[in-house]
């Protein structure tokens, strides 16, 4: 009995570090870039936009498929990175479970 008592503290110890990971994450904010800076989004750690920058070069009528790539592009750079960020946080508080591979946390 005394060992399902230690595993439902470590269960419960576990949950709290998993939901001050969670709210670490969310506070990260990653900055991707494309056209070699000419546009440029910064992501928050769940992936929401919190901001675009166009360089004003960009805004021809003739380049709007151009910038609407470019964009795209900036927002795949950013999340890639905000992704790799919080896999780099998971990994600490997973170090040691037996986690299937690919397997993504926060769920």
């Amino acid at each position: 009995m005394r060992d399902i008592m230690g595993m439902m503290g470590k269960v419960k110890e576990m949950q709290a570090k998993m939901e001050q990971m969670q709210a670490e994450i969310a506070e990260l904010t990653a900055e991707g870039k494309a056209g070699g800076g000419l546009v440029t989004v910064v992501i928050s750690g769940k992936g929401e936009l919190k901001s675009l920058k166009v360089d004003p070069s960009l805004f021809k009528e003739d380049d709007v498929e151009i910038l609407e790539d470019l964009i795209v592009a900036a927002h795949k750079d950013a999340k890639d990175k905000a992704e790799a960020l919080a896999a780099e946080k998971t990994k600490a508080l997973t170090a040691g479970l037996p986690i299937p591979p690919g397997f993504k946390l926060p769920f």
